[in-house]
């Protein structure tokens, strides 16, 4: 349940490594209860944030506090109040699945008294309770999410920070993941997820995009799509995909693949389809299908990185 108090915020955060920029003076508010969306591409910038405001890594310059504590003075405050699940899902696969709930329970200091409740409330979120003497690396890919993720919040921590947590994992249990992760944002939990799944950006209450170190766009998906969209989008169904998109580059037409179409920027759709058709027939390419659809934000993504 989002409210206007302040979680995580950060000004002017940046992160060198030697001449190379990681984080380029980005500046963020998140709210509590609120479930944050931080996207883009691989080595955008993503991780190292999210490691800055863990605690984990010493940012080169700017400022943030996570929970009231600031990130450069009180690191180690920080770690007490948060959850973190990496994308590598931070388990020891070499111990079975209660050993890693045991081991993480006195990581976090989770009361003696609270840890068995606390231990059979994993197991059963996990729908893992008839393998606990199993061990970890037999899981399969969804169980070891959903036991990452509770070993990280064994201590019921105010924020949450996931960096990648649906990476490698099938598209069901990505589903039921974010069911997970809504659930504990509406009973009050701060999540801060890192994602470059432009499909899950809609789970999501806002979103910061982000892109060389810097953020390229920020706010709610419907304002994202709304205030950064200001062209129709078309998407087209031919047997030939490559083909068509290459036919369209020769007429200076850019031209995304999606799964098995093609999504191409437009000014105006019913004035421009009716062109792209004739030049896909021209070149002998058939064309199943022609319509104007509503821009996903990986559309919106595309848009901003080509006018950057």
């Amino acid at each position: 349940m989002v409210n206007n108090e302040i979680a995580v915020q950060v000004s002017n955060l940046r992160r060198t490594f030697g001449a190379f920029v990681a984080v380029d003076g980005i500046s963020l508010t998140v709210k509590k209860g609120e479930i944050f969306g931080f996207l883009g591409p691989n080595g955008a910038g993503k991780s190292t944030t999210i490691r800055m405001l863990c605690g984990l890594l010493m940012p080169t310059g700017g400022s943030g506090t996570v929970g009231e504590f600031d990130i450069i003075r009180e690191p180690e405050a920080i770690k007490k109040i948060i959850g973190y699940m990496s994308q590598k899902f931070s388990l020891y696969d070499d111990l079975t699945v209660e050993e890693n709930i045991n081991f993480f329970g006195g990581i976090y200091n989770v009361p003696e008294e609270q840890r068995k409740k606390r231990k059979e409330w994993v197991l059963d979120m996990a729908r893992i309770t008839e393998r606990r003497t199993s061990l970890t690396s037999v899981l399969a890919s969804g169980f070891k999410q959903r036991l990452a993720l509770g070993c990280a919040i064994l201590h019921e921590p105010p924020i949450i920070f996931l960096d990648e947590p649906t990476s490698g994992v099938d598209p069901i249990s990505r589903r039921s993941f974010w069911r997970l992760i809504r659930e504990m944002a509406d009973a009050g939990t701060t999540v801060f997820v890192t994602t470059h799944y432009m499909d899950e950006a809609d789970y999501c209450d806002k979103l910061a995009l982000i892109y060389r170190g810097k953020i390229i766009a920020e706010g709610t998906p419907t304002e994202l799509r709304r205030e950064h969209m200001k062209y129709d989008v078309l998407e087209l169904e031919t047997d030939k995909v490559v083909e068509a998109m290459e036919t369209l580059s020769k007429h200076h037409i850019e031209a995304a693949i999606f799964g098995s179409t093609l999504h191409i920027t437009v000014e105006k759709a019913e004035e421009d389809m009716e062109k792209l058709a004739a030049l896909l027939r021209e070149s002998g390419i058939e064309l199943k299908r022609c319509e104007k659809i509503a821009p996903s934000l990986e559309d919106v993504f595309v848009t901003l990185i080509e006018a950057s």
